[in-house]
């Protein structure tokens, strides 16, 4: 089968119907796994920070959740430039899906980041260049939400929804390297170090599990949406009304 041909039929919104419904189940115990043993690892088994103590936890949910702020953006956005080069329908509701659930990983980075930023800098906040940058972040995903429910036309509201998502792009270099090119409060890349990372393996597996856990959370809500969507789109065509019927 042919790339060209695979793009089309994952395109086909029945085709993608029944194929995330059978994903779905899979997607949703999958990340139960994970987050389980993320968090029992993260909170019970990784011993105390030699520095921060037990405050540093948090990390098990910030660190994931911000990481997911950028993560889920960057679909967006390519989901963006599909909209604008091959106008694909599936395209839009991928987009339209995620932006509600990136900006709730990013409401979730800013609000977590605060509470550890209160006893490690004396203060919930600070207009530091990475926490900035990442409340820029959660702007942009509030206009691309306003965006696509502005338009009574659904397909105009995603392509200008597209136009800004692509344009925001630029913020996420700036989030990712903020740390690296200014003088800033918040800490440095421990994970992402292109030597080794600077956590011991004992507080890194967990971590990494969580974020696992977080992208198969995002996996399953995106499917459940997109149906979700689907349905509601293409509520007048044969293959709607013969899932409905199957049921």
């Amino acid at each position: 089968m042919t790339i060209a041909r695979l793009f089309h039929q994952f395109g086909s919104p029945p085709h993608f119907y029944r194929l995330a419904g059978r994903m779905l189940p899979w997607f949703a115990t999958a990340c139960v796994a994970c987050l389980a043993a993320g968090l029992y690892g993260g909170l019970v088994l990784a011993p105390p920070d030699y520095q921060q103590g037990e405050s540093y936890r948090i990390i098990f949910i910030h660190v994931p959740s911000a990481w997911m702020s950028l993560f889920v953006y960057m679909v967006m956005a390519a989901c963006g430039a599909i909209v604008l080069i091959w106008r694909m329908k599936l395209a839009e509701v991928v987009a339209q899906a995620s932006a509600p659930i990136g900006a709730s990983f990013t409401f979730m980075a800013l609000v977590t980041g605060s509470l550890w930023g209160k006893p490690m800098w004396g203060t919930y906040w600070v207009w530091d260049a990475r926490l900035t940058s990442e409340l820029i972040l959660l702007f942009l995903y509030l206009g691309v939400i306003g965006l696509q429910s502005a338009y009574e036309d659904r397909r105009t509201g995603a392509r200008a929804a597209a136009v800004l998502a692509l344009v925001g792009v630029v913020n996420i270099p700036i989030i990712h390297y903020s740390v690296e090119w200014w003088n800033t409060l918040h800490q440095g890349p421990t994970v992402t170090k292109l030597d080794k990372p600077s956590i011991h393996l004992s507080m890194l597996v967990p971590l990494l599990l969580m974020a696992v856990a977080f992208k198969l959370y995002y996996a399953t809500l995106l499917l459940m949406r997109a149906r979700s969507d689907l349905l509601e789109r293409e509520r007048n065509a044969a293959w709607v009304r013969d899932e409905v019927a199957a049921r």
